[in-house]
């Protein structure tokens, strides 16, 4: 015989967990957070592994995100990872078919890291979680990550400006960076940080500058070397292509 119990109690804390990195997750996005971002702080303050990442810092400097990963690390600590592993071990050294039991487990276990996996399931949970959050507390909705089109191809980026690079030595108007589809944000200068920069700002070697704009776009420009016309050229006959969808979808 199997310890059916035991098992069904395995599966039910593990679901539990899952979900309440799922709920923690999706309040962590709705700060603003991207969800590859929100997802990995959700599961390392539940699971109390302590990266200490800029991510992490970054998460934990604003109010709201920090109760949200307080409540994870407390809703962690109380014991649901290690009940997990205590049942594992007890039902496993019982008397039975240990062989079995371990199968069930395994299955039963994979089965529900898929169905937490499935798109359909994450279409239909994911607002419910929002809906309910939205209602039952005061976080404070700053979805940027629907607002920007970040779920999509768009990103926002921070690349590192080296010597003899096409963003080095001149300013956003000079490169005519809007033309590609891309947006100067802000740059990062030693200690200083320059928010929403004019135009006319030099980009400077050791710069870190924060552009938004498609993912493709800004990859390519973090690589263009200095003086490579022709890509600009290419990437601003890119971007009046997609102005030209943009505008035959708005016309519809």
């Amino acid at each position: 015989m199997v310890a059916t119990t035991q098992i069904l109690s395995v599966f039910v804390i593990f679901a539990l967990s899952l979900l309440i990195v799922r709920i923690g997750a999706v309040a962590l996005r709705m700060t603003g957070l991207s969800p590859d971002v929100s997802t990995f702080q959700a599961a390392s303050a539940f699971s109390g592994a302590g990266y200490t990442t800029e991510e992490a810092e970054f998460t934990v400097a604003e109010p709201g995100r920090r109760t949200i990963v307080i409540w994870l690390i407390r809703l962690g600590s109380i014991g649901l990872v290690s009940v997990f592993a205590s049942l594992l071990l007890s039902f496993i050294n019982s008397e039975g078919n240990d062989l079995l039991t371990l199968v069930y487990v395994l299955g039963g276990v994979l089965l529900i890291i898929l169905i937490a996996r499935s798109k359909l399931l994450n279409n239909i949970v994911t607002p419910l979680i929002e809906r309910g959050l939205d209602s039952t507390t005061d976080l404070a909705i700053k979805d940027y990550t629907h607002l920007l089109g970040l779920e999509h191809e768009y990103r926002v980026a921070e690349i590192d400006v080296e010597q003899d690079e096409w963003l080095a030595t001149n300013t956003a108007d000079e490169m005519n960076l809007n033309s590609e589809g891309v947006l100067l944000l802000g740059i990062q200068r030693d200690s200083n940080y320059i928010g929403a920069p004019g135009g006319d700002t030099e980009i400077q070697p050791e710069d870190t500058v924060v552009l938004y704009g498609k993912e493709d776009r800004l990859q390519e420009l973090a690589d263009r070397d200095e003086g490579n016309t022709d890509a600009h050229e290419d990437a601003v006959a890119e971007h009046e292509t997609t102005l030209e969808e943009q505008s035959r979808l708005i016309d519809q």
